[in-house]
């Protein structure tokens, strides 16, 4: 079985607990947005957008290379 984690996997790993979820307290700042979003988002204004995703972002990111590191495994297997 090759290297589960990668350079990129680890980065954004890495970014995501860092950027993704700064600042920590009293709540991580994606989970606020979200909420704001899923509230309907009353008074979002265009930074607001920017904000959500700089911090969500890195998740996607994440997203990506874990989904193609698993193809990858399962192809191989």
């Amino acid at each position: 079985m090759k290297k589960f984690f990668n350079s990129n996997l680890f980065l954004s790993i890495l970014l995501c607990l860092t950027l993704g979820l700064a600042p920590f307290t009293p709540e991580p700042h994606l989970f606020g947005k979200m909420r704001w979003v899923l509230g309907g988002g009353e008074g979002m204004a265009a930074m607001d957008v920017f904000d959500l995703f700089l911090h969500g972002a890195p998740w996607f990111v994440l997203l990506y290379f874990l989904s193609k590191t698993l193809l990858r495994i399962i192809k191989n297997n």
